[in-house]
C-alpha cells in the first residue's frame, strides 16, 4: 500500500491496543506509532509489547518528552527497543508543554531549542559511536554504552515552529507534526526544514515528514466533527501549538471561541470513505512523506479502527 503510517496509543486495555498493532501490520500499513501522554502507560514499554506481537511493521514513538529521561536513559532505552525490535524501531522525542514539565514535574523550560540540540548531540553521538563525553547548560554525558546498537537508528523530533524546525533539518533524521494545516506544512515547515538542511550541507532527500492526521469513519459527520471540535480546542491553549496555529490563519476564529468547519476539514478526515482518504492525500500533497491516520471515535457513528483503517488501506 501506500507509504502511509498509523498512530495506535495504548488504548482501555493493553490487549487491545497489541490487537490494534497486529491489525496495521496484517492490513500493510508501513509503521505504527504510539504518543507519550502524560497521565497515560509508558510509551516504550507499549512499543516493546507491539515489537513481540509483530515482524514487519516498524514501530515509532511520536514523541517521547526529552524531561522524562536524561539523554543517556533515551539512548539505554533505544538501543535495547531497536534491539528487541530486530531494528525496526524510531526514535521520536520532543519537548512537551510548560504546563508539564513545569506544572507537573517541577522543571523549568528554558531555552528548548538549545536544550534540544544538546539532547540530540548526547543521543545521537551515543547511538552512532556507543560513547558521549559533551557537557552542556542543560544536559551533560561522559559514558559509554556496550550492549548492541544500530548507529544509524533514526532520531526525529516534534517541530512546529521555525527554531525548532530548522535545528530538525539540520540535526534530525525527520519530524513528527501533529495539529498542522497542510497549507502550514507547505509554506512555512518544509521550506524551515530545508533551510536547516542546506546549514548542514545536505537536501531533503531521506528526510521524513510525519504527520498524524485524525480521521475518523462515520455515519455521524457532525457528532464527529463535535467531537473532535473539542480536541482542536485542548491544543489551542497550549501555546507552542497556539502559535503555530495563529500562523496557520486560525487565529480570528480561535479568539472568539469558534473552530470552524472548514478549520476541522483542513486538520483531519471525518465522515464517508472518500472523506478519510481525501484527508490523507491532502496531507500527502503537501508534501508530507509519511502520513500517520489516527483513528478516533467517541461517538454513536463512529465505525470503529478497524473499519477506519480498512477504509485508509485502499489509498
Amino acid at each position: 500500500m501506500a507509504h502511509v503510517a498509523v498512530f495506535n496509543p495504548a488504548v482501555r486495555t493493553l490487549h487491545e491496543s497489541v490487537l490494534r498493532a497486529e491489525m496495521a501490520e496484517r492490513m500493510g500499513f508501513r509503521s505504527v506509532w504510539t504518543t507519550q501522554m502524560p497521565d497515560a502507560r509508558d510509551a516504550s514499554l507499549v512499543l516493546a509489547a507491539y515489537a513481540h506481537a509483530t515482524q514487519r511493521i516498524t514501530l515509532g514513538t511520536g514523541v517521547l518528552p526529552i524531561y522524562t529521561r536524561h539523554p543517556t536513559a533515551m539512548a539505554h532505552m533505544a538501543a535495547t527497543l531497536d534491539e528487541l525490535s530486530g531494528g525496526r524501531f524510531i526514535l521520536g522525542i520532543g519537548i512537551s508543554h510548560k504546563v508539564t514539565v513545569e506544572g507537573m514535574w517541577g522543571m523549568t523550560i528554558e531555552k528548548p531549542v538549545d536544550a534540544m540540540r544538546e539532547y540530540l548531540t548526547i543521543v545521537r553521538n551515543s547511538l552512532r559511536d556507543g560513547s558521549c563525553s559533551f557537557e552542556g547548560r542543560h544536559f551533560t554525558a561522559r559514558w559509554s554504552y556496550s550492549a548492541p546498537r544500530r548507529p544509524e537508528l533514526p532520531i526525529m523530533i516534534s517541530a512546529l515552529n521555525p527554531r525548532m524546525l530548522d535545528l530538525a533539518g539540520e540535526m534530525a533524521d525527520g519530524v513528527v507534526l501533529y495539529m498542522s494545516t497542510p497549507a502550514y506544512i507547505r509554506d512555512h515547515i518544509i521550506p524551515a526544514i530545508a533551510a536547516g538542511r542546506a546549514k548542514a550541507g545536505k537536501t531533503m532527500q531521506g528526510f521524513e515528514i510525519v504527520a498524524a492526521v485524525p480521521v475518523c469513519l462515520t455515519s455521524d459527520r457532525k457528532a464527529g466533527q463535535d467531537v473532535f471540535r473539542l480536541t482542536v480546542g485542548r491544543y489551542a491553549n497550549l501555546p507552542y501549538y497556539r502559535k503555530m496555529m495563529d500562523a496557520s490563519g486560525l487565529q480570528e476564529e480561535l479568539e472568539a471561541g469558534e473552530v470552524s468547519e472548514a478549520t476541522l476539514d483542513q486538520l483531519a478526515g471525518i465522515g464517508d470513505e472518500d472523506q478519510v482518504r481525501a484527508a490523507v492525500r491532502r496531507y500527502q500533497e503537501a508534501g508530507v512523506t509519511l502520513p500517520g491516520v489516527g483513528p478516533f471515535g467517541g461517538h454513536q457513528g463512529a465505525r470503529g479502527f478497524e473499519a477506519t483503517l480498512e477504509a485508509v488501506a485502499s489509498i
